[in-house]
This record gives structure tokens, sequence and C-alpha cells, in this order.
């Protein structure tokens, strides 16, 4: 068999490549489509078997949309849910960041042994945290309330991100840092001027990591959140458009759009530099 010439090569290199990237372009964008196509369709035609579930069978409606923000405090879910994610999310900055910059710049293999003790405090399982949890934020006086999801959830995502950035910071080399001291600097403002700028891949991961897991988590925020005012998303969303044996799902998934969107576009805005700090911070 003659061989492929070079222009048909490329060719065929290029059909191939375009086809991998339409696979997985389907791939992650079927969700998405899933979820829009449900929102709209009227529930007889999602529970009708003989109707092809990927298209219109019947006229779209709102009514799913309609359910999910006058018969549910959807909105309110959604303003705590970004309240507890933003408070979290400053106060993991402001403790991972310093956190993983001194661990990374410990001398020896100190800095390591630390590093891994702090990421070790991750995988304790969350029910063994309930009842010392608990005690506190009853001395504190938050029962009920979706600040004691703001004091909990940095006890994970803290020392998570202190060992991902630690691996980020071990990648800056100590003679951009020392060269900033020379010019004049102070230890504080080469790390502020210098090293957080050159992290933002890093951070911006943190960011990105922090606040998803706030609007996914459901263990501890069912468990010390009761009134259905105080919910985030994660908690009202089933527990409200799931009734015994009765799904809600065109408002399930329009609930699920509506809060996926924002993520996946900042996702997308910044995906280059959210590899980059995963992939750094993993392997340094």
């Amino acid at each position: 068999m003659a061989p492929l010439a070079p222009t048909a090569r490329r060719l065929t290199l290029a059909g191939g490549h375009a086809a991998i990237i339409a696979v997985f372009v389907v791939f992650a964008a079927f969700p998405f489509y899933w979820m829009l196509i449900t929102t709209f369709k009227e529930t007889r035609d999602l529970l009708n078997t003989a109707n092809d579930p990927f298209l219109f069978n019947l006229p779209p409606t709102l009514d799913n949309l309609r359910v999910l923000f006058f018969q549910t405090a959807y909105v309110r879910w959604l303003v705590n849910t970004a309240i507890v994610g933003t408070c979290v999310v400053a106060i993991t900055l402001v403790l991972a960041v310093p956190a993983g910059y001194s661990l990374a710049r410990l001398t020896g293999s100190w800095g390591q042994y630390l590093g891994i003790g702090i990421f070790l405090t991750y995988l304790i399982p969350p029910t063994i945290l309930f009842i010392p949890f608990s005690r506190v934020i009853s001395t504190l006086g938050l029962q009920d309330s979706y600040w004691s999801l703001v004091l909990v959830y940095p006890s994970f995502t803290v020392p998570f991100c202190s060992w991902l950035l630690m691996g980020f910071f071990k990648a800056i080399p100590h003679d951009i840092v020392d060269a900033a001291v020379i010019d004049g600097l102070s230890r504080f403002g080469a790390f502020v001027k210098v090293v957080v700028p050159l992290s933002l891949s890093g951070i911006l991961t943190v960011v990105i990591f922090s606040f998803t897991l706030v609007l996914q988590e459901f263990v501890y925020a069912i468990t010390f959140i009761t009134s259905s005012s105080q919910y985030t998303v994660g908690v009202g969303v089933p527990t409200f458009l799931v009734r015994g044996d009765v799904y809600f799902w065109g408002s399930l998934m329009g609930a699920c759009l509506i809060a996926s969107v924002p993520i996946a576009i900042v996702y997308n805005l910044f995906v280059d530099r959210f590899v980059a700090g995963f992939t750094v911070g993993a392997i340094k």
C-alpha cells in the first residue's frame, strides 16, 4: 500500500484532531444542553418515555422557572451562597497564601513535612468533626445561621489550598525575591509586589476551588441549618424540589443551570491560569 502524500497526511491528522476535540466538546457541553432543554420542557414531555428526550416534543414552557422563583426561596439561596462563598474565599486567601509561602520558604525538610501534615487534615472525614464543630457553633451562638458555614468551611479549604500554594510558591525562584529586597523592598513588600503577581494562577485556583466547594457542599449545611431562609443552593434546591418520590425535574435542572453557568464562564475565561495553578502546585 502506497504511503499517504504529505498533504493527505496533514489533512488526516487535522481531521483526527478535530474529531477528538469534537468528542470532548460534546462530552463537556452535553450536561449544560440537557439542563437547558429540561428546564423548558413540560412535565408531560419529560415523563412520556415515547418522546425523544433530546428534543422538544411539546412547546417550551416557563412553568418550571415559575415554580423555582415563585414557589421556593431560590433567589435568597443564591444570595446566601454568594455571601458564604465570598467570605470563605476571603478567609482562605488571608490564611492560605501566607501559610503556603512560609512553608515553601522553610529550609530543610521541615516545610515538606509540615505541608504534608496540613494536607492530611484535609482528608479527615467530615462526620468526625460534627460534634466539636457543633459545640463551637453553639458557644458562638451561630446555630441555624449561614455564618456557621463561614466558620466551618475554611477548616477544609485552608489546609488543601495551603498545600497547593506551597507547591506553587516553590516554583518561584528565590533570586527574584532577593533582587527585590536588594532594590529596597522589605520582605513583605517583595511578597506583595513580586510574589503575589507571579502567583495569580495559583491564587485563582484557590478562589475557584473554594467557591465551588461552597456551592456544592451538602453535609454541613443540612446539619447546622434548619431555616429555609438561611439555606444555600446546595441544600435548598434538593430539599424543596424533591418531595418524597416526586421530583420537579424541570425546576431542578433550571436551578442547577443558573448556579453552574457563572462558575463555568469564570473557569473558561481563566482556564489557562487555572490549569497552570493546579499542575504547578501539584507537581513542584
